[in-house]
Order: structure tokens, then C-alpha cells, then sequence
């Protein structure tokens, strides 16, 4: 039983160390494999094109908190992504300081200050900004109650409205509502059919005029199109990105150049790789053992 781990040389220095001190095996890219039967794990953040030749392979585990970028897996091959503390926390602090960001109108007055134009604004205090969290997995709820404690209300919405500790949650009925009351609109949703596209014309539509958008989830999750529409008729009045399409954004892309809009390039979170390894031996130790695999994902569900 052995892992194949398929990320950079990097990783897989601290990846071997961590396996070797736990007595695991470990293999590190495709070409070290001289007997395909042992290999039960694949360690990646995409999988190899030829899967069948693993005949006995039990898991796929994604090195990051996303799955989207993986294909259905054979039958009988469970998918998991990885669970990191650090992932978790650094996502929330990004989404915290979007928030905040927005809510102070750092925009305008980072373009002020491209102008050297010293001019205050008003100020609306925390009780008085609705914020929206549309994912209410780990994350979310990380960063509702976190929001929640700066002063914010805050409500979530999910699929099935699963309910959440001091959080109101809206389901998938309740999305009218949800948006109707989401003064600022925060996304953490994983990318699947149902979310693909969501964060379009439409749904700014329903959120109050000059509502805010702090966009975390997925890239595909967002018409592009319609951020700029609504950026500039001012349904929306500002956002900021950690996720955009295409990525990178060329030099020359408009969301560069828009004053009401942030973007950072994808670094919301990234996982270390000594929680990623940690991580990888549980989910290994669990299969062998037939206990629940730790970030066990519902490929029907995509999350």
C-alpha cells in the first residue's frame, strides 16, 4: 500500500519526510512507480490521465481545498480533499478583510490616494452593513461568526439550509430573501453544475442597490460581464476578487483599471505542506483501517 504523490519537488521533500517518520510509503511522480498494483493513493491536484492502471487504488485526494479541477473518478475510487487548519483560517482573514475593506470604502480612497486627494466620506457603523455568506460549510461558518463578532448581521445561504449556531441560514428557496437583505454578498460556495455562472445580471438584480461583492469561491462562479455591468451602472457599488476569469489576468484586462474593484491573484489560502502531509496519512490510515475518510467528498454533489 503506498501513496503516489503528483505536485512539485518542494512539497514533495517535506511530503516524503513527514511519511517517512510515520513509516508510510511514498512515492513521488509518475515515473517512480515500477509496480502500479501497490500505489492505493494518489496525492494530486490533478490526476493522472491513465487512473486504470492503478487497479487498486482507493483514494484520489486533492492537495487543495477545491475539487472542481478533478474529473469523475472510476467506480469504487473515493475523492477527498484536504482539511488544513491553515487553509481554513487564512481563507477566513482574507474574507474578513474584504469585508472590511469594503465596508470602509478603501476603493475610493485608494484611488484618492493615486491623486493625492485628501477627502473623507461618511462612515456607516457595522450594525447597520448586511452581510451575506452564500456557503456555509467550514469556511463559512468561520468567517460568519467572525463578521459576527466585528458587528455585522449575518446570514447564510446553502442548498439545503442546514442550520448554523447564531447564523441565520437561507436555503435554496430562501434565495430571493437571502439577496433582498445581503448588503454586502460574500462567496464561498464550491463550484458545481448548480453554481457555475451564478454570481450574474440576475442575481445583482436582486441584491439592494449598491450592494457589495466579496468573491472568494470559484472563478466560474462569476460572469465577468456582469461584475463590469454592474460595477458601472452602479447596481454594485464596489467588490474585490481573489478569484477572476481567465487567471492570470492579462496586464491589459478592465478589472485592472476598474476604481471600484480589487483584485488579488488567488492567494486567499494556500495549503502548507506539513497540515497537507499530516492530512494524507489520516486519509491513508482511515481507508486502510475502513473508518470515514477524512474530507470525504460526494462526487454526485461536488463537495
Amino acid at each position: 500500500m503506498a501513496l503516489l504523490f503528483l505536485s512539485t519537488a518542494e512539497r514533495a521533500a517535506v511530503w516524503r519526510s513527514v511519511f517517512a517518520d510515520a513509516g508510510e510509503e511514498m512515492l513521488v511522480g509518475e515515473e517512480a512507480v515500477s509496480d502500479p498494483s501497490r500505489i492505493t493513493h494518489v496525492a494530486c491536484w490533478q490526476p493522472p490521465g491513465d487512473l486504470a492502471r492503478y487497479r487498486n487504488l482507493k483514494v484520489v485526494l486533492s492537495i487543495g481545498a477545491g475539487v472542481d479541477q478533478i474529473p469523475r473518478l472510476p467506480d469504487g475510487v473515493a475523492l477527498a480533499r484536504t482539511i488544513a487548519p491553515g487553509i481554513e483560517d487564512m481563507v477566513r482573514a482574507w474574507v474578513v478583510m474584504a469585508t472590511l475593506m469594503l465596508h470602509r470604502d478603501m476603493p475610493r480612497y485608494l484611488e484618492q490616494s493615486r491623486h493625492g486627494l485628501w477627502q473623507a466620506h461618511p462612515a456607516r457603523p457595522a450594525g447597520m452593513r448586511r452581510v451575506g455568506i452564500m456557503g456555509m460549510g467550514r469556511i463559512g461558518r468561520l468567517a460568519a461568526q467572525s463578521l459576527a463578532q466585528l458587528g455585522f448581521p449575518v446570514a447564510g445561504w446553502s442548498r439545503s439550509g442546514t442550520p448554523v449556531d447564531s447564523v441565520d441560514v437561507y436555503d435554496e428557496a430562501g434565495l430571493g430573501d437571502f439577496l433582498a437583505r445581503s448588503d454586502i454578498l460574500v462567496c464561498l460556495l464550491p463550484l458545481t453544475d448548480e453554481t457555475r455562472g451564478l454570481l450574474d445580471a440576475k442575481l445583482f438584480a436582486q441584491l439592494p442597490k449598491g450592494a457589495c461583492l466579496v468573491h472568494a469561491g470559484r472563478a466560474a462562479h462569476l460572469d465577468m460581464a456582469a461584475l463590469r455591468m454592474g460595477l458601472t451602472s452602479g447596481r454594485l457599488c464596489t467588490a474585490m476578487l481573489d478569484v477572476a476569469d481567465p487567471e492570470p489576468l492579462p496586464a491589459d484586462h478592465w478589472a485592472w483599471r476598474k476604481p471600484n474593484l480589487i483584485v488579488t491573484p488567488h492567494v486567499a489560502s494556500h495549503t502548507d505542506p506539513h497540515e497537507g502531509a499530516r492530512h494524507a496519512l489520516e486519509v491513508v490510515r482511515a481507508s486502510r483501517a475502513g473508518d470515514p475518510i477524512p474530507g470525504l467528498v460526494d462526487q454526485s454533489r461536488g463537495y
